[in-house]
């Protein structure tokens, strides 16, 4: 169990030519409200469970724990997940001493990508490379669990 500490990032310019590896991903939520979530994922071969809580009131830190399940165990409790799936691909770019995730969402959330950096500490400096945008850390609309009861297609802004 631990805390995860990661500030996040709309995507505004071209990343892909810095991507060393990339990995498809779907993901629903067996729960789902502001203060926490329980996630079900596949990732090719693996599956994960994972439990976050609330964020802090920077938005930058909360508490997470996940371990690895067998896919088949993940693809059942998939069935059973709350209305609305995030299917995305998972991009890694090292930037300096930390790896960006950038995560460029399909279905309908098609058209937004997100970056995010994981840090060891909430004031911990990092390098911001040119293709980040404007910071969305905290922002609950930039959320996976809001994404997936309220898909970016059905935005009326950011478009």
């Amino acid at each position: 169990m631990g805390l995860e500490i990661e500030r996040k990032f709309l995507v505004k310019g071209d990343y892909k030519p810095f991507v060393k590896k990339s990995s498809r991903m779907l993901q629903g939520y067996l729960n789902s409200v502001p203060d926490r979530s329980v996630r079900i994922r596949v990732v090719g071969r693996k599956g994960l469970i994972t439990v976050k809580g609330d964020c802090n009131e920077s938005g930058t830190s909360r508490f997470e724990w996940e371990k690895e399940i067998p896919v088949s165990e993940a693809k059942e409790l998939l069935k059973i997940c709350e209305p609305g799936y995030i299917e995305k691909i998972r991009h890694y770019i090292t930037v300096g001493k930390h790896t960006f995730e950038i995560d460029e969402f399909l279905g309908d959330n098609k058209g937004l990508v997100i970056a995010e950096v994981e840090l060891s500490a909430e004031d911990e400096q990092y390098e911001k490379p040119d293709w980040l945008g404007d910071e969305v850390t905290g922002s609950q609309m930039y959320y996976n669990a809001f994404l997936s009861k309220n898909p970016f297609k059905q935005w009326k802004f950011h478009r």
